[in-house]
């Protein structure tokens, strides 16, 4: 999950620095593994070439005079095909650190000329691999101010890891929650306005495998403008990794890492009749948007139409309805789908995608219809036209889990005393609603069913008035929520384990007492002794051959293996002997014949209560010995 510090100070109202969230975020769980805020780029400035003439000793080298913005000419020699007059660009000064290509420049001459600076191309800059020609800006970029502020690039990029079970955290506003939580800031209002829809949405949805998407969301935008999007919304998007496509496009992947709420968008003129979303037909094929096509298989969902499947439900649309600069009239979808059938299909078809990696962890349910209408609201705001009413199917709202919690559940399981006020406050803060219960009277007559405490044992049950308990409701963004141990790690992480003191371990007055048997005892004894006689411990089978046992006594009277794992391996082993002289014999065989084995293990004797012994035994030079050891 990668975010801008700018994106999240957008949901998130603080004065802490770049190092402290950094910080903090791993400190309550979401581990920081990388920060790029392009410190490199600083010294880079905006500059106009004002004159671009042929070198006098090369044909492919040209002699500019660049324009920095202090009135002072700067003279630089470059070899970029696309250098001209009238082109403005980023410039770095002698003293400056290229990163793209690890050198420090200064003044130079390069074929007897003198050149003072460099002006770079986009893999100088470490921006992409382009290097054919130098950046070229639009003519208005502001001539001497800082390229990177400009460019937007001296916002630092935070990524961070993930764990599966915190799908919340796939979206900035859920990352930003976290931090509010801890104390960091204040948490913005995620709220979203409704936007009025004028008339019904013209295309019906038909839900056919309601196991596979419990709830689907739909809208129709007409007379919409699909140019690019705003620069803010591509430099955030790039700076994530994402390259931008156009406004429409743009907008569902900003949402999705917004809010963690993945959206598609069909090209309305391209959809033929109402949408069904319906398990795929065995050997139906579809070319994605990634244009690769997928064979499917009656387990995987889709959504299609007349024409056939125009989405793999959850993980990628398909080429076909998609959007492009000729759309017009658009379709907003906004879905729930199976976590375990998007991560088979996925897994299966071999996608990757964004909204695969939030599904197959489970979104929020109740952020559906609100993910909606915020894509609308952006969607008329950037792309204009006019939208329809809503259209939801399927959808049965969503049923909050409720768990009693004892107030000393954090002490009992930590060993940490945290005041039950602070875990009041910090689950309220990170969205669970807590409730008290302390004076209720749960202890005479029956236990309601539906009470959201009749889960509780007869010992809590009882308990509850003298302890204390909070009925914790779990919020719809955090399905990995189920009982006591998940609200403990909820609230020491935000209490900060850092703060659990270092104990020293409890002295005993007296030396602690023999804890080995007899057994063990005499086993490492004597496998100590037939160490020290220059003996080398062995491994040996412990199911021999009937021949091998009866010449050691084994014969009818030996244990034998109902299922032997090879037709001459039937008898368990009456001795460590016969394994023992075989290792001997195939060291022998090999030239070593100054080989001493030995092994401790187990016989068995017979069906009686002494059918398993520990015996050690030792094979030296074709000599044998054996001794009990137990």
């Amino acid at each position: 999950m990668k975010f801008t510090l700018s994106w999240l100070k957008d949901h998130l109202e603080t004065d802490a620095s770049l190092e402290t969230i950094c910080e903090t975020l791993t400190m309550i769980g979401l581990e920081v593994e990388h920060v790029d805020d392009k410190a490199a780029l600083k010294p880079f400035v905006i500059a106009r070439v004002l004159t671009a003439e042929k070198h006098p000793e090369a044909d492919r080298l040209r002699v500019l005079s660049v324009d920095t913005g202090d009135g002072n000419p700067i003279q630089v020699v470059c070899g970029a095909p696309n250098a001209r007059a009238g082109l403005v660009g980023a410039f770095a000064a002698p003293g400056t650190w290229v990163p793209g290509i690890d050198v420090t420049l200064g003044v130079g001459k390069i074929r007897g000329v003198e050149s003072r600076g460099m002006m770079c191309s986009e893999r100088e800059l470490m921006l992409s691999d382009e290097h054919d020609g130098i950046i070229d800006l639009p003519e208005d970029a502001p001539v001497g101010q800082s390229f990177a502020s400009w460019a937007k690039l001296d916002d630092p990029v935070i990524e961070i890891n993930l764990t599966p079970n915190r799908p919340d955290a796939t979206g900035v506003h859920g990352i930003a929650r976290d931090l509010a939580a801890a104390g960091l800031g204040t948490l913005k209002t995620g709220a979203v306005e409704p936007v009025g829809g004028a008339g019904a949405c013209p295309v019906e949805v038909t839900i056919e495998a309601p196991d596979l998407c419990p709830g689907f969301a739909l809208r129709m935008v007409r007379g919409v403008t699909n140019g690019p999007s705003p620069k803010w919304m591509q430099q955030r998007l790039m700076a994530i990794g994402l390259r931008p496509i156009n406004a429409l496009v743009d907008i569902t992947n900003y949402v999705t890492f917004d809010r963690g709420r993945p959206l598609h968008v069909f090209d309305a003129a391209k959809v033929k009749g109402d949408l069904v979303v319906r398990r795929a037909r065995d050997g139906e094929t579809v070319l994605a948007l990634d244009g690769r096509e997928y064979t499917l298989t009656p387990e995987m969902c889709v959504i299609a139409d007349e024409n056939g499947v125009e989405s793999i439900a959850g993980i990628m649309g398909g080429e076909h309805s998609g959007c492009d600069e000729n759309t017009t009239d658009v379709l907003i979808e906004s879905a729930l789908w199976n976590p375990l059938n998007v991560a088979r299909t996925g897994r299966e078809l071999g996608i990757i995608t964004d909204a695969r990696y939030r599904f197959e962890r489970g979104v929020d349910p109740e952020f559906m219809a609100a993910g909606l209408e915020l894509a609308t609201r952006m969607v008329l705001e950037l792309c204009g036209g006019e939208a329809s009413a809503e259209r939801v199917v399927g959808y049965a709202g969503h049923t909050h889990k409720t768990i009693a919690f004892p107030v000393s559940e954090v002490t009992r399981l930590t060993g940490i005393e945290v005041p039950a006020e602070e875990e009041r406050g910090i689950l309220e803060r990170l969205g669970f609603g807590v409730a008290d219960v302390f004076g209720m009277d749960i202890t005479d007559g029956p236990r309601n069913a539906g009470s959201t405490l009749s889960y509780l044992s007869a010992d809590n049950m009882r308990n509850v008035r003298r302890k204390g308990v909070f009925e914790v409701s779990v919020p719809s963004w955090r399905p990995d929520v189920d009982g006591k141990a998940d609200l403990v790690e909820e609230v020491m992480r935000i209490h900060g384990v850092e703060k659990i003191a270092p104990q020293a371990m409890v002295s005993h007055d007296a030396v602690n007492g023999r804890i080995l048997t007899t057994l063990q005892i005499r086993t490492r004894s004597a496998r100590r002794a037939l160490a020290v006689r220059g003996m080398m411990e062995a491994v040996t089978w412990s199911f021999i051959p009937a021949r091998h046992a009866e010449l050691f006594g084994g014969g009818q009277e030996a244990l034998k293996l109902a299922n032997p794992i090879a037709a001459d391996m039937s008898d368990m082993r009456p001795s460590l002997l016969p394994g023992l002289i075989a290792a001997a014999q195939r060291n022998a065989d090999r030239g070593f014949a100054d080989v001493a084995l030995f092994e401790v293990s187990g016989t068995y004797e017979g069906d009686g209560p002494n059918q398993q012994r520990r015996v050690a035994a030792g094979v030296r030079r074709g000599t044998a010995r054996m001794d009990g050891a137990g």
